[in-house]
């Protein structure tokens, strides 16, 4: 079975995703670490990710990502490395969303989160999973939350971590992320038809957990 899972940053999709495939025994699959570790490349390079379309394209038959799973944990991998961490880094999170905007860096990505969806149950999430990448999925799942509600738990999140930053600099890269991600021209971040909406602003992540597991059990129930 394929769950394609989308929703705009800070919506819960990981957190949820990666719990509710633990629970059914499926694949997680973070579509956007991906993203993120192109966007860490480029980065590193010193490329201007936002205004250097060419330059990120120049990089790409260097990069090589790659995802396992240790003990059913997601690691991402750049050109063997682990940077399943630093991909989290708020820059990086701005640079991920301005890469993911260039058609040649999506065709790339697209056609690995294919293939491992070929292998077993799988639920991937990111920004075009139902759209574009897995436009075949048997469910479909769009979840979405206020953006500042989102906003204060990246904040949270990050501050956990021990990284330096403020809420209204979070709020301010994800309205740039959302605007990006939306405005793309090439698979832009869109609720599917078929996708069932649901919406974590007021939700506790249990709660959020168990409405996505239930839909996906629904449908396991009727194939």
């Amino acid at each position: 079975m394929k769950v394609a899972i989308d929703g705009p940053a800070g919506a819960g999709k990981s957190t949820i995703a990666r719990a509710a495939a633990k629970m059914l025994g499926f694949i997680y699959i973070d579509t956007g670490a991906m993203y993120r570790a192109v966007g860490l490349y480029a980065w590193r390079r010193g490329v201007d990710t936002k205004n250097d379309t060419e330059g990120v394209v120049r990089l790409l038959p260097e990069i090589e990502v790659t995802i396992s799973h240790v003990d059913g944990v997601q690691r991402v991998f750049l050109c063997g490395e682990d940077v399943s961490e630093e991909i989290r880094l708020p820059e990086i999170s701005v640079a991920a969303s301005n890469v993911a905007v260039i058609p040649e860096v999506r065709l790339k990505l697209v056609e690995l989160q294919r293939a491992l969806s070929e292998k077993t149950d799988v639920i991937m999430d990111g920004r075009d999973i139902g759209t574009y990448v897995l436009p075949d999925a048997e469910v479909k799942i769009f979840l979405t939350a206020d953006v500042r509600k989102r906003a204060e738990r990246r904040y949270l999140e990050l501050a956990e971590k021990g990284v330096s930053t403020t809420l209204e600099e979070v709020l301010s890269d994800m309205e740039y992320r959302d605007k990006n991600d939306s405005g793309r021209a090439f698979a832009p971040l869109r609720q599917a038809e078929d996708a069932v909406l649901v919406d974590t602003s007021f939700n506790t992540p249990d709660e959020s957990i168990s409405e996505v597991v239930n839909i996906i059990r629904g449908k396991q129930n009727v194939l």
